[in-house]
């Protein structure tokens, strides 16, 4: 399945404008999850912003972390002020709140929230920076060769980028190593008291046949990311999915090669097999922010489980729409802690230094993240 140089520049139409690379389709890869053996592929080694697709790790690194008994799901995860001024998608908590591993992980998955992401890896690792360290070094353990990170969240940095093929090996580890966990990954729902519930960004939970996981991920640079998995008659296929330009072909583009990999079977070169291919920009991480941030489309899509349900599942024939309610999964705070004179003790700002405004940049600059 090795592809020449030619066709990696066909497909992937790169080009250079004031030194950011854009690129008009993204790159792809769809796995067998029983055997490794690839389906599809395109540019699977191009290097590509993961955005929210980076909580995958972070939840990796804790069932690691469970597993070695270091924690455990009612560990604590506490919001610091660095998790709080995360910017969305976020919960918005106090800094001093505190909820379960086990809700935090439920809402990574389903909100993406950058601050709980955050605070986990805070929590978990003793810092943002040292938690980045153990993502590397799982990152490096099972063969994400062409991966590094920097953060729990996903939020821009050019430092913290990875490729389709390296995310299909992660996401092929959490399947098997950590089947015990696999809900999840396809919960339709969580109610956290709000107005409303909020659905899973995951538009193939319940509209795709055998869905069952497992990621979305969106920054202006990453354009629309999905990591797709699905399972029917015991057999499980998965499919990375970045760089798309719009929210709804995320989700269509992912059913499709999922739909089309039930249909195929591999010629026998797997994710383990598969050697490097492309042009030598393959290294130069895609930066999609003119394409989809624009002043003419930025804002553009929005998804709250309904609004674009039905341009969704019109727009694929693999895709129906939701033919029950969501199922929910009740996420809350842990109850606040009150000392003798009656203050919350999880309440009290911790205090921190100021930061280094320089160091906001990017921040500031961050479209509002889908995810």
């Amino acid at each position: 399945m090795r592809k020449t140089v030619a066709l990696f520049v066909s497909s992937c139409v790169v080009s250079t404008i004031a030194g950011l690379s854009t690129v008009l389709a993204g790159a792809n890869i769809t796995v067998d999850a029983g055997t490794g053996e690839i389906l599809s592929q395109e540019d699977p080694f191009q290097r590509w912003y993961p955005a929210s697709t980076t909580k995958l790790m972070t939840a990796y690194v804790a069932f690691r972390m469970l597993e070695s008994g270091q924690v455990t799901l009612d560990t604590p995860i506490r919001i610091t002020a660095l998790a709080a001024k995360q910017p969305p998608s976020k919960m918005g908590y106090k800094v001093g709140s505190e909820l379960t591993l086990d809700n935090a992980l439920k809402i990574m998955m389903v909100k993406s929230a950058n601050d709980v992401a955050m605070a986990v890896g805070e929590t978990l690792g003793g810092s943002s920076d040292k938690f980045a360290d153990l993502m590397n070094a799982e990152a490096k353990r099972i063969g994400m060769t062409g991966s590094h990170f920097v953060n729990p969240n996903g939020l821009h940095s050019d430092d913290h980028y990875t490729t389709a093929r390296d995310m299909a090996v992660l996401t092929l580890r959490l399947r098997r190593e950590f089947p015990q966990y696999a809900h999840y990954f396809d919960i339709e729902a969580i109610d956290y008291g709000g107005k409303k519930l909020q659905p899973n960004l995951n538009a193939l939970i319940g509209r795709f046949q055998g869905a069952d996981g497992m990621k979305t991920g969106f920054v202006c640079p990453s354009g629309y990311n999905l990591i797709g998995s699905a399972t029917r008659d015991g057999r499980t296929i998965i499919t990375v999915v970045f760089g798309e330009l719009k929210l709804t072909t995320r989700a269509t583009k992912a059913a499709e090669l999922l739909a089309k990999g039930f249909e195929t079977h591999g010629t026998g070169a797997t994710i383990d097999t598969l050697q490097p291919y492309g042009a030598p920009t393959r290294d130069v991480a895609v930066n999609m922010r003119p394409s989809v941030c624009s002043k003419d489309v930025i804002g553009s899509d929005t998804w709250d489980g309904k609004d674009l349900e039905g341009h969704i599942v019109q727009g694929s024939p693999y895709m129906n729409r939701m033919d029950h309610e969501p199922a929910v999964e009740k996420v809350a705070l842990l109850p606040a802690k009150v000392n003798s004179l009656g203050m919350e003790l999880n309440r009290i700002p911790v205090p921190m230094p100021r930061p280094d405004r320089s160091s906001l940049t990017e921040a500031s600059n961050a479209t509002k993240a889908v995810n």
